[in-house]
C-alpha cells in the first residue's frame, strides 16, 4: 500500500514527479533494490503533462496511459468523426466508441497514440456548448441593450464605455470554451461616440466543431502491444479513482474528516490511517459485488449504519450477583440480513445471554 500527503495548492505537473520518484523508492525499498518498477500501468490525465514528466517515466521504465490536448494536436483533432479510418469498439461499456492509432513523436520521442470517439461523451458536450451559446447570447445581448440605452439617453451616470472596454467584456462573456470560435463579435463606435455591439452565431463554425473536436479524446500510452479497446478502458477507470476521492472527502461517511491535527507528523499519520480504511472499506465492498449486490459505497454503509444492538438488562434473582444481559438487533431488513450475512455478521452470535 503506498500513499502521500502533500499540501494542496501545489501545481499538480509538478507534484506528479514527486509523487513519482517517491513512489519509485518505495517499490524499491519493497524490494529490497531487485526490482526498480513493478508491472505496473499508469494512469494519469493531461493536466499532468510535461517534458521532465515523460522522461522521467521513461527513466522509470514505467507503463502508461494519459491524454493530450486536442489544441495541441490540431491535425488529430481536425480529423472528421465520420472518416473511415475510425473502426467501431466492440465489448462492454464501448457501446458508440470507435478509435484508430497512430504514432507520433512528442516529449522526445515517438509514441503511440489512439484517437477515440465517443458518442456519449459527444452528446454531453453538445448540450454543454448549447447551454454554453444560450448564455453567451443572453449576456451579449443585455450589453447590447445597454448601449442602446446609452446612446439614446436613458442611462446618462456612470463612465461612458470605450470600443476597448466593450470588447473586454465580450471577450469575458466568450471565455467558454469554444464560445469564441462559434460567435462572432463586432464592436464599432457610433457617430455619437457611443460603441455599438453586434453579434452572430457563425452556424459553419459550430457544424465543424461538431464534426472534429467535440466527442473526440486522444490518447497517449507505451503499451504497443494492448489492443485499443483495452487501451479506452484503462484510460476511462479513472472514475474509480476519483469516486474514491468523492467518498473519501464525504463530510458524512468519507474517512478524512473531521482532520483535527495541524502538524505535518500528525497529519501524515491522519493519512496513514484514513488510507488504511479507504482500503478496508474497498476490499468490504468487493466482498459485497462479488456476492451479487450491486451497491454503492455510501448505500452499503448506510445500510451497516441502520443496524443497532439493543442490551436488555433483567433484574437480578436471589444469590446471583449480577444481573442477566441478553444483546440483541433490532428488527432488520431483507437487504440488512444479506449484508450480514456476506460480511460473516451473525445474528446468533449476538444473542447470547450474558
Amino acid at each position: 500500500m503506498f500513499y502521500d500527503v502533500y499540501e494542496g495548492n501545489r501545481n499538480d505537473a509538478k507534484q506528479f514527479r514527486l509523487v513519482l520518484g517517491r513512489f519509485r523508492d518505495f517499490v524499491e525499498e519493497l524490494s529490497g533494490g531487485k526490482c526498480v518498477s513493478p508491472e505496473t500501468t499508469l494512469i494519469f490525465d493531461k493536466g499532468n503533462n510535461s517534458s521532465k514528466n515523460f522522461r522521467m517515466l521513461d527513466s522509470m521504465h514505467l507503463n502508461f496511459v494519459g491524454s493530450v490536448k486536442l489544441g495541441e494536436h490540431k491535425g488529430l483533432a481536425g480529423i472528421s468523426n465520420e472518416s473511415k479510418v475510425f473502426v467501431p469498439c466492440s465489448g462492454a461499456n464501448l457501446k458508440g466508441t470507435k478509435a484508430f492509432r497512430v504514432k507520433k513523436k512528442i516529449y522526445g520521442k515517438e509514441r503511440v497514440f489512439v484517437v477515440t470517439y465517443s458518442q456519449s461523451l459527444f452528446n454531453v458536450q453538445w448540450l454543454t456548448l448549447q447551454n454554453d451559446i444560450t448564455k453567451a447570447i443572453r449576456k451579449l445581448s443585455l450589453l447590447r441593450q445597454k448601449l442602446e440605452d446609452r446612446a439614446n439617453g436613458l442611462i446618462k451616470k456612470g463612465k461612458v464605455p470605450t470600443i476597448r472596454s466593450v470588447e473586454k467584456q465580450s471577450k469575458n462573456i466568450l471565455s467558454r470554451q469554444y464560445m469564441a470560435d462559434v460567435i462572432t463579435v463586432t464592436v464599432s463606435m457610433g457617430r455619437d461616440e457611443i460603441p455599438r455591439l453586434e453579434y452572430t452565431v457563425d452556424t459553419n463554425a459550430l457544424s465543424k466543431l461538431s464534426d472534429t473536436y467535440l466527442g473526440k479524446t486522444i490518447l497517449i500510452t507505451s503499451r504497443e502491444d494492448w489492443q485499443d479497446t483495452r487501451i479506452i478502458r484503462a484510460y476511462r477507470s479513472q472514475y474509480i479513482i476519483e469516486e474514491v476521492f468523492k467518498e473519501m472527502k464525504d463530510r458524512v461517511t468519507g474517512s478524512w474528516w473531521p482532520m483535527n491535527h495541524w502538524t505535518d507528523s500528525n497529519i501524515r499519520v491522519h493519512g496513514l490511517y484514513c488510507t488504511i480504511a479507504l482500503l478496508l472499506r474497498a476490499l468490504l465492498l468487493r466482498r459485497v459485488i462479488q456476492a451479487g449486490l450491486r451497491l454503492s459505497m455510501k448505500r452499503v454503509l448506510s445500510e451497516l449504519d441502520a443496524i443497532r444492538e439493543v442490551v436488555n438488562i433483567y433484574p437480578r434473582k436471589r444469590r446471583q450477583k449480577k444481573e442477566r444481559r441478553q444483546t440483541v438487533l433490532t428488527k432488520t431488513s431483507e437487504l440488512q440480513q444479506n449484508l450480514m450475512s456476506i460480511l460473516a455478521i451473525k445474528k446468533g452470535e449476538n444473542s447470547v445471554l450474558g
